[in-house]
């Protein structure tokens, strides 16, 4: 993790914050701090005029984030006023299929961080996209979380949410910047 400062980043990317996994019946542990650091993150960005993007999984029939339910509603809202678009997925990776990369460009964005959830899944397949397209990423390891694994017979013990959000980090490689707060983040304007 960068101990050294950040530089200040031009864009805020929520992924799949969403009711079913931070507020439902079986939000992901530690869901309110997340949330406190997510909303402070949000905040701020949106004072200095940081491009804000929030990413919407449409979850299938009978998933807990199945589209149109209760579950399905991000917990923190667009800004509608300021232009936040809320882009929607069926996939882990936030670029895949939608319009991200022309917006991000568009708006003069070259460097973005990332928050929401799953570690290991949506936020690590968006930031490993952004990676590849050349973006700056910032990973507040704070702002990010996930579920525990559960046991598998003759594989694992349970792995605990706070090592599965860590491996992801760690999978993304040398070019993430990873700092330990969100706190610590500030932004600017694209």
């Amino acid at each position: 993790m960068s101990p050294r400062p950040v530089a200040p980043v031009q864009a805020l990317i929520l992924v799949d914050l969403q009711a079913a996994f931070v507020t439902g019946a079986n939000p992901v542990p530690q869901a309110a701090p997340l949330l406190e650091r997510v909303e402070d993150l949000l905040a701020r960005a949106r004072e200095s005029g940081a491009l804000v993007v929030h990413l919407q999984n449409d979850g299938g029939p009978g998933a807990d984030d199945e589209k149109g339910t209760p579950g399905w509603e991000l917990h923190l809202p667009a800004d509608t006023h300021r232009g936040e678009p809320v882009l929607h997925k069926t996939v882990d990776d936030g670029f895949e299929d939608s319009p991200l990369e022309d917006l991000l460009r568009d708006a003069g964005v070259q460097e973005l961080a990332l928050c929401g959830v799953m570690s290991e899944m949506c936020v690590r397949a968006t930031a490993a996209s952004a990676l590849d397209l050349g973006f700056r990423v910032v990973l507040p390891h704070d702002a990010h979380a996930t579920y525990d694994i559960p046991p598998a017979e003759g594989i694992s013990d349970m792995v605990p949410a706070a090592t599965v959000s860590r491996v992801a980090e760690w999978s993304l490689g040398d070019e993430v910047e990873i700092i330990a707060r969100a706190a610590t983040l500030d932004f600017t304007k694209p």
